[in-house]
């Protein structure tokens, strides 16, 4: 093609302009949406089978040695190819663990505690039992969000957009227009790729809907790419928002009730991957007061406060207990609400306390930084 070209350059410019058109009509004929990345200045090769190499080394060689432009090569997948239990699971065998090669079952410890994506995913069925206007959505992660529970009891009122988190949040916005109280279910690092509609199409609009943001904070196994780190930051400096993080998952069940009632506005809860911290969960959740945090223990004569927000919570209690031993006496609060912060609360530790500590888990700019401008 490359030599075609070349030899194509040596014609007069209408016949070569003519030449090239009618190339560009035959290749959208053939290849389908390949016009659109030729329209692009992409030199587009495909479809191409991708398991089958013989075929496919020979094009990326010769792409490889391409003199000019940029190129696409459309390579045609199928995920778990030759593996009965890969194909049977669309959406899982991306991140496993030992797993035994004839079943594909993988070896997993006995969890000590409920998964908080479960006890999100239950308490908004429950939401829903009650109130046909819950809807949920997720952006092609049903089963890493708990959507997937949902949808078995709720299946008309779920919408998976695939792996489009900007339609996700313009679409939640757009049912909360109608009347609806849409839960948007993503992790919360896959957010940011919604951050432009998020502010323009819910926060500015003052749009009643629900975010909950799985994955918040670190996340182990999952990566750097998937801690869910900027939340706090990005999220509080919004106009409207209000912004929770649970400390346990039986907070996380009150927060999805809050949500759930929450119509003034968008509301986002945060919480973690992974197991809870094994305390008893409520059958139904309590609505809790907006802006108003909890105090979990104040000795008398104590002199440092904690004020944790999320799942940190259990080890700012560790941490007043050991300190406890060595003579000093130590104040633990659960702020609950990153935004609006609980001002009385606060202001009453840093009053009546030597020290007040804060302790989250994400970036700079983030519940530390909220604290620190009253």
């Amino acid at each position: 093609r490359d030599t075609a070209r070349q030899f194509g350059r040596l014609l007069p410019k209408a016949l070569y302009d003519t030449a090239a058109r009618a190339e560009e009509y035959a290749r959208g004929i053939l290849a389908g949406g390949g016009t659109m990345f030729e329209e692009l200045g992409f030199h587009y090769v495909g479809p191409i089978d991708g398991h089958n190499l013989d075929h496919l080394l020979p094009v990326l060689k010769n792409v490889r040695d391409a003199p000019d432009g940029p190129v696409l090569v459309h390579v045609v997948t199928q995920k778990g190819k030759g593996y009965a239990p890969a194909e049977a699971a669309a959406d899982r065998g991306h991140a496993v663990v030992k797993f035994d090669v004839v079943s594909g079952k993988q070896t997993k410890a006995k969890p000590n505690a409920p998964a908080y994506t479960r006890v999100f995913g239950e308490s908004l069925i429950k939401a829903a039992d009650i109130d046909d206007k819950v809807v949920a959505i997720t952006a092609a992660m049903p089963s890493g969000t708990g959507v997937d529970l949902f949808a078995k009891v709720h299946p008309e009122r779920t919408f998976d957009v695939g792996i489009a988190e900007q339609h996700a949040v313009t679409f939640a916005g757009g049912l909360a227009t109608e009347g609806f109280r849409p839960f948007c279910a993503i992790y919360s690092t896959f957010l940011q790729r919604g951050y432009d509609q998020l502010v323009h199409d819910v926060a500015l609009q003052n749009l009643p809907v629900r975010f909950a943001l799985d994955r918040a904070g670190l996340v182990g196994a999952d990566g750097a790419t998937h801690a869910g780190a900027f939340d706090l930051a990005y999220l509080c400096c919004l106009p409207n928002m209000t912004v929770m993080a649970a400390s346990d998952e039986a907070e996380l069940v009150h927060m999805v009730a809050t949500a759930h009632a929450h119509d003034a506005g968008p509301i986002a809860f945060r919480y973690p991957r992974g197991e809870g911290v094994g305390v008893e969960l409520p059958e139904r959740g309590e609505v809790l007061a907006i802006g108003k945090g909890r105090v979990i223990r104040r000795p008398e004569g104590a002199r440092v406060a904690l004020l944790s927000l999320g799942t940190r919570l259990a080890e700012a209690q560790k941490a007043a207990e050991r300190l406890e031993a060595s003579g000093i006496a130590v104040t633990v609060a659960d702020a609950r609400f990153a935004k609006p912060l609980d001002e009385a609360l606060i202001l009453d530790l840093a009053a009546s306390h030597e020290v007040l500590v804060t302790l989250e888990e994400g970036s700079v700019g983030g519940f530390g930084a909220m604290v620190l401008h009253l």
